[in-house]
């Protein structure tokens, strides 16, 4: 049996395909399209599902979408009749659109997928999960737990916010919710906002920011926008907000709150820009413990599952790893609207057809996430030889051994090995690479080849089995959703001066014996990269660390700002062109910056729109 499940048409559209309740694929429509957070219907993905499973349109048995947009339309209108006649414009704006799309969205499916089948009935085989389900089922159903609790945190699905469910075996039921206005997501996107990033997308720079900032607004967020209770339940003053009736997050009196108006999208960061993230960013990690610890106390049952865009925050979930009340933490690594793709379809299967669950007893069903389409050797060599591009083809044990001496001399590295990761982050199928210990990485990929903000944060990717020589953390963290410190046997003590750094100023200072991924507060994204997942990275990162002594290496997604990481060879070719990498590995193909033809260098840096 297989069940398609659809994301679409607000942001990070994607599709996933079971095959007799298995995840046979999943991937993100901007992939394909380069369009970054593509919002689009997934021709794209669903065409790949397919073609990765060997089957056709006509043998999907349930096609399943990830919300209900009857229930977004009921919330839109009752949100603007509660506050009318406040919020007409965006009113205005809103409706015409609803009323053209998003109301019969059911027929707009229907005429979607008779774009690939016209001959078959789609209004019998489509189904419609809500959207928190879709979350909750994404998290708990791929997760190694037989029973857990499951906590959604959003800016908003069709109602809910945040929501709890219990699952058991093939049984998910959700418990409790909390509704549109009040959003922890909607809440963070609105600082996000605020300080000058883009919603929906700059809310991990306003995390990164955060460490070089003070917590100085945390009794003023208290204060004024947000009463949090004693179960981490909360209301949001809508006084300071525009999100429900206008076309801005935050409106004059939230920036009369704070003293200054919004940063501009390229203005200069300031030391104020970065004590506002610190603020926020204490809060989100605050209301979420209450909430974890509060659900700790209520089920018992020792393990917690996380989805929806907040367990995105890497920072919090590592507070609740350390600090929370549950043995076991599983968070869901396309946590965003993306998964909820994976979500509507294991719904459709477990709760819909009532079929029951199987754990293989591995880490989890997700497969490492690496969902996305692969290249055979064969069709790597040619692809690149239609470029123009000029490699050598090594054998597995080779190409290894020069990319690892390559990262060890401080040259970094574009990977591109197997399938596709699905989720936000990169995991060493799509990864540019660099060397930890190197004192001028993190400097040089943020500028040189990612053409970002330098304050930045790089992840590294360790090998599991050494991860506790070098972190505060001895688990499993393959998702790089965990943040946890660097051990003080790696830390490199500050002097004064260095100490009475502030802001950006901290950035530059070599604080532990693997400068390039320890962030200014000593903490580090950790990726742990298992053999049995994916061999030829562990087999690399192991290599690199006999020639350095150093097990890992800096991960951060193979694409330059405002980009789509990338899915295939032409994809990381034109990104090798166009920035300063020095090594590109596509399958066994090594390419040499050195030994590539000028004139197929390109303006990269200006190619994408600023994420």
């Amino acid at each position: 049996m297989y069940i398609l499940g659809v994301s679409a048409f607000y942001h990070d559209s994607a599709a996933t395909l079971l095959q007799d309740g298995r995840i046979v694929a999943a991937a993100q429509e901007e992939r394909f399209t380069r369009k970054k957070h593509d919002s689009s219907f997934p021709v794209h993905a669903i065409e790949y599902c397919l073609e990765a499973a060997g089957c056709e349109m006509a043998d999907v048995d349930h096609v399943a979408f990830y919300d209900k947009p009857f229930l977004k339309f009921e919330r839109l209108l009752e949100t603007y009749l509660a506050f009318a006649p406040r919020g007409f414009r965006s009113f205005s704006v809103a409706v015409p659109v609803w009323l053209r799309e998003k109301l019969f969205q059911k027929d707009l499916l229907i005429r979607e997928f008779k774009n690939f089948r016209k001959d078959v009935d789609w209004s019998e085989k489509l189904l419609f999960s809500e959207h928190h389900l879709s979350h909750a089922a994404s998290a708990f159903f791929p997760s190694p737990f037989e029973e857990a609790v499951v906590l959604t945190m959003d800016g908003v699905g069709e109602w809910a916010t945040t929501s709890v469910a219990i699952g058991r075996g093939e049984k998910l039921e959700v418990q409790k919710e909390i509704h549109f206005p009040h959003s922890l997501g909607l809440l963070y996107s609105a600082f996000t906002y605020y300080t000058g990033f883009k919603v929906n997308s700059g809310e991990y720079k306003l995390m990164g920011l955060a460490p070089y900032g003070e917590p100085r607004y945390v009794d003023l967020i208290y204060d004024k926008l947000i009463d949090v209770k004693e179960d981490g339940s909360f209301w949001l003053d809508q006084s300071y907000f525009n999100y429900c009736t206008g076309l801005t997050m935050t409106n004059d009196r939230f920036a009369d709150l704070f003293g200054q108006p919004p940063r501009g999208s390229e203005a200069e960061l300031t030391q104020f820009h970065m004590d506002v993230a610190a603020s926020i960013q204490q809060v989100t990690e605050e209301v979420v413990l209450r909430l974890v610890n509060s659900l700790a106390e209520e089920y018992d049952c020792p393990n917690l599952c996380l989805a929806g865009g907040v367990a995105l925050n890497c920072v919090a979930n590592g507070r609740v790893q350390r600090e929370g009340r549950f043995d076991n933490v599983w968070v869901q690594p396309a946590s965003g609207d993306a998964g909820g793709s994976l979500g509507a379809a294991l719904a459709a299967h477990h709760l819909h057809l009532g079929k029951p669950r199987r754990l293989s007893g591995a880490q989890d069903e997700m497969l490492g996430s690496y969902l996305g389409p692969e290249y055979e050797q064969q069709d790597c060599e040619a692809r690149l030889s239609a470029l123009g591009a000029r490699f050598e083809v090594l054998d597995d044990d080779a190409v290894v051994d020069q990319a690892a001496r390559a990262i060890a001399d401080d040259q970094v590295v574009g990977w591109m090995q197997g399938r596709m990761e699905f989720g936000p982050r990169a995991l060493g199928n799509r990864s540019i690479l660099g060397n930890a210990a190197s004192t001028s990485a993190q400097k040089q990929i943020n500028l040189k080849i990612k053409y970002r903000e330098s304050f930045r944060p790089f992840a590294p990717s360790v090998l599991r089995e050494s991860v506790s020589d070098w972190f505060d953390f001895d688990g499993d963290s393959p998702y790089m959703l965990l943040v946890h410190d660097v051990k003080p046997c790696q830390r490199v003590p500050m002097d004064d001066t260095q100490k009475a750094l502030f802001g950006i100023d901290k950035l530059n200072v070599v604080r532990s014996s693997i400068p390039a991924v320890t962030h200014v507060d000593y903490s580090a994204r950790i990726q742990t990269v298992h053999r049995e997942t994916n061999e030829k990275y562990h087999a690399l990162i192991d290599r690199v660390g006999q020639l350095t002594g150093t097990p890992m290496v800096v991960n951060t997604s193979f694409n330059v700002r405002g980009e789509p990481i990338v899915c295939t060879p032409e994809d990381a070719f034109r990104c090798f062109m166009g920035t300063e990498m020095d090594v590109l590995v596509v399958g066994n193909c090594l390419l040499r910056k050195q030994d590539q033809d000028p004139s197929l260098s390109i303006d990269y840096k200006n190619a994408f729109e600023l994420d």
